[in-house]
């Protein structure tokens, strides 16, 4: 028998009422009646009310037992009174009258509150993470990610995946973020990279002859954090497949997707056959190629209208003569919001750097002719509201939201205002999971500071259309099969069919700049490779730290992480990066320079 423990902290019931019981945990919390001391513990799986009286001899230490101290108590099992009853845990019929107890574990005075999920600085919970993880919140956080990637293992299984393992020190590549080095000693002056994503290897795993694969890979990128993306490392579930089309990795990924998300949430899903978005269209109607579907309203262009002389708006009409663009919002019914609903609209814009967002609302007067309500409703004649109306479908007590940018800003601006006005509006549906597929994205796209072509996704993808009829005088206009799955607004994934043709990659490669001898340098596996025979084949890769976020409805993905750095790529616990010493930087043939000189 276990010395420690005959049972959990979740375990014990009216079953068990009468018996002699050992437990082992931390003590939870403390409650000192005078004469009776109630003493929860907690473990892994769940929380135990103790208690012990006054008589025993135990009482007074017990009283000095510090919050955190790791404990064995020996005890019998009694019946809970039934005003004392506690139906939010399992044990809550049931209580363990202490008979002994044993200190295994002593603490130190806690740097942060165990017992309570309240905000603290998240430099002090990243110092203390051990300590940041035995709070219930982030404790059921990290097993809800233990059990996905369990499950999703599972599924990938029973739809016919093999899990294989890739290598971790490999060769820089241009996958679009910097590369985290690693110096060779034994190849003084070489370098490996850590893998951005197994990206090249999975392809090679078809090119081998394997038909399906997957793996739940770690990636790593020296990029800047944001909520949804830790600076470092992640995982990802890496996914390949041979003989497929963009359909085909679609199913397999909607059923993964659907079973997951019903199986660890009561949310509904909206659509369970995702939505197929082209790239262009998500950004005309959403704004943004990462659209949060549950958010019903839409973007409509309405430049032409500043063509009229009957619209009077002349900052607009002047801007857009100049080159750029006017977008709106359709509100919905608005009659009964105050002023003050449309000024902090535009107020808000405004704190974001913008001009603002102009706005009127469709009514008419009491001659039944329609006219524009606002600031700025009297600079459109009826002729052209009837316009506006037909363009957005705008009816009667509807609200009108718009901007002017250049076409580089105007989405950002439409795409944010869009989020900003349905959450003011409560449109957005809490309640509720909704994936959507965004395809068709161009192969290339000029880079804002260079002016130059570039890869706009995976180098790696397929070109639309066929591949012996191409046209690449306007490389802009190439499309590709790549695709992106979007959950709630947040990219979840990348994916492609890919390029599996030697001859159409080197064409592809030139027009971004790389001649065949740098392609051949850069990824000679990969080229090589394809020149034996390689079956057409495709992936996705969905964030696991992303997935995790959304079921566990967490905005920021250190929530769902074990041991996450801060916002600096910094492990505060562990003190990384730190310095090497002078026999390392001898072994690996490395100079350190004075960044001061």
């Amino acid at each position: 028998m276990n010395k420690y423990r005959t049972h959990n902290c979740n375990e014990l019931n009216k079953a068990h009422i009468d018996k002699k019981v050992t437990l082992s945990g931390w003590v939870h919390k403390k409650r000192d009646h005078g004469n009776l001391l109630f003493l929860d513990l907690r473990d892994n799986f769940g929380v135990t009310q103790c208690i012990v009286d006054k008589d025993n001899k135990n009482f007074s230490n017990l009283e000095k037992v510090p919050l955190e101290t790791v404990i064995k108590v020996d005890g019998n099992v009694l019946k809970r009174t039934k005003e004392t009853i506690n139906n939010e845990l399992p044990t809550g019929e049931i209580e363990v009258q202490i008979n002994t107890f044993e200190i295994l574990g002593k603490t130190r005075e806690l740097p942060l509150p165990v017992f309570s999920d309240q905000e603290y600085a998240e430099e002090i919970r990243l110092k203390y993470r051990f300590l940041d993880l035995r709070r219930k919140k982030i404790h059921n956080n990290i097993i809800l990610r233990s059990k996905v990637i369990s499950f999703i293992r599972k599924e990938m299984e029973k739809l016919g995946f093999n899990e294989f393992q890739t290598p971790i020190l490999t060769s820089s590549s241009p996958e679009g973020a910097r590369d985290f080095l690693v110096p060779s000693r034994l190849n003084p002056g070489k370098f490996y990279a850590l893998p951005q994503a197994p990206q090249q290897f999975k392809q090679l795993i078809m090119v081998s002859g394997f038909d399906r694969y997957f793996q739940i890979a770690p990636c790593f990128r020296d990029e800047d954090a944001r909520a949804d993306r830790s600076p470092g490392e992640f995982y990802q579930l890496d996914i390949e497949m041979s003989f497929v089309e963009q359909e085909d990795v679609f199913k397999v990924v909607e059923k993964l997707m659907v079973n997951l998300f019903k199986n660890f949430s009561k949310k509904k899903i909206m659509f369970e056959k995702f939505p197929k978005i082209p790239f262009q269209e998500s950004m005309d109607k959403y704004g943004t190629d990462k659209p949060d579907l549950r958010n019903p309203l839409l973007i409509f262009d309405i430049s032409e209208i500043f063509k009229r002389d009957d619209v009077k708006f002349e900052i607009f009409k002047k801007l857009f003569k100049s080159g750029s663009l006017i977008k709106s919002i359709i509100t919905g019914n608005t009659n009964t919001k105050p002023r003050s609903f449309f000024d902090n609209i535009d107020k808000w814009a405004k704190e974001q750097g913008w001009n603002g967002l102009a706005y009127f609302s469709f009514e008419k007067d009491e001659n039944n002719k329609i006219i524009g309500k606002g600031p700025i409703g009297k600079f459109f004649s009826e002729e052209s509201l009837l316009e506006i109306m037909k363009i957005t479908s705008a009816k009667i007590g509807d609200s009108i939201f718009m901007s002017c940018s250049k076409e580089t800003e105007i989405y950002e601006i439409m795409s944010k205002s869009r989020n900003k006005i349905a959450e003011d509006l409560g449109l957005v549906d809490q309640n509720s999971f909704a994936f959507c597929w965004i395809t068709d994205f161009p192969i290339f796209e000029l880079d804002k500071e260079t002016s130059k072509l570039g890869f706009s996704h995976n180098p790696f993808s397929m070109p639309q259309g066929d591949p012996d009829n191409l046209d690449f005088s306007k490389p802009l206009e190439l499309k590709a099969y790549q695709y992106d799955i979007v959950c709630n607004g947040v990219e979840l994934s990348s994916g492609a069919i890919r390029n599996h043709i030697p001859e159409l990659m080197y064409k592809l490669f030139s027009i971004a700049g790389y001649n065949k001898d740098a392609v051949n340098e850069k990824f000679s596996g990969m080229i090589n490779a394809l020149s034996y025979g390689a079956p057409p084949h495709g992936g996705i890769a969905p964030g696991i730290d992303r997935i995790v976020m959304l079921l566990a409805g967490e905005k920021n993905i250190r929530e769902v992480t074990m041991f996450p750095m801060n916002q600096n790529a910094q492990d505060l616990m562990m003190n990384a990066p730190s310095e090497i010493n002078d026999k390392q930087i001898k072994e690996l043939n490395l100079k350190i320079l004075d960044k001061n000189k």
